[in-house]
């Protein structure tokens, strides 16, 4: 598009219009004469920038000729590379800034009146903010224990990413459920791992209890001010599924690697 104010103006109004919008009512909105407007809409049209609609008439004569913006695709896939780029060259550099990016995420999320209690309470949470993001999450009942809990996740939004940048896409995921146990007070208790494509179309999402018992939720303040509570060790004997995970994605952030040190 040349480099012209009025084309600008015209775009970005089309751009944020719920409908397509006519000549008539562009001039109205921009104070320009519809004959110039038109000349613009023309213009626009030849790049590709706007869509012509045919509407309705208003009463009698000829259907009138809509302008819509031609929506852009957004290039995924050269954002990721541009993501990891960026946040170093180094996949294990990248797989921690991918972490801290997604608890930032989970951060502005609205957070579930749900205080961690149990296992089953952090599951709970981590399926419903799951769903809600689109990754059709389901309980693995089959495997489940008092010490683990399997959530498959069926339906990744940003899945050919995923094959393609796992240490960036699965990274952010992984810090999101995170900090979304974290915020709960599952902190020290609940630690996620996340096991990219143990299926062609499927992500495990394994939550392990760190501890032999949660803290009650009315505690969880007069546990900050004492410190940081001992975990218990680890039950002898007790194996989980073996499932294969990317070693970039496993224990991603500081807290979590100190507690998977303990449970091996």
């Amino acid at each position: 598009m040349s480099d012209s104010w009025p084309r600008r103006r015209l775009l970005a109004i089309l751009r944020g219009a719920s409908e397509p919008l006519d000549a008539q009512e562009l001039a109205r909105v921009t104070g320009q004469h519809v004959t110039t407007v038109r000349f613009h809409l023309d213009v626009l049209t030849r790049e590709s920038l706007v869509r012509q609609f045919q509407q309705p008439p208003r009463g009698r004569g000829r259907p009138r000729i809509g302008y819509s913006a031609v929506q852009r695709s957004v290039g995924y896939q050269d954002l990721a590379q541009v993501l990891a780029d960026q946040l170093g060259g180094d996949p294990r550099h990248r797989s921690d800034a991918a972490v801290a990016a997604g608890r930032a995420w989970g951060a502005k999320l609205e957070n579930p009146d749900q205080p961690i209690a149990s296992l089953a309470d952090a599951r709970d949470i981590t399926v419903t903010t799951m769903s809600e993001l689109g990754f059709a999450p389901e309980r693995d009942t089959a495997t489940e224990t008092d010490e683990q809990s399997l959530i498959r996740l069926t339906a990744c939004p940003l899945r050919d990413l995923a094959r393609t940048h796992p240490e960036v896409v699965c990274g952010v995921h992984l810090g999101l459920m995170r900090e979304m146990i974290d915020r709960n007070g599952g902190r020290d208790a609940v630690n996620v791992r996340l096991h990219p494509f143990v299926e062609p179309e499927m992500c495990i999402a394994r939550l392990e209890a760190l501890r032999s018992t949660l803290p009650d939720p009315a505690d969880l303040t007069d546990m900050a001010e004492v410190g940081e509570p001992r975990l218990a060790a680890p039950v002898a004997g007790r194996v989980g599924p073996q499932l294969r995970a990317d070693p970039q994605i496993r224990n991603a952030d500081t807290h979590a690697g100190k507690q998977s040190t303990q449970q091996r």
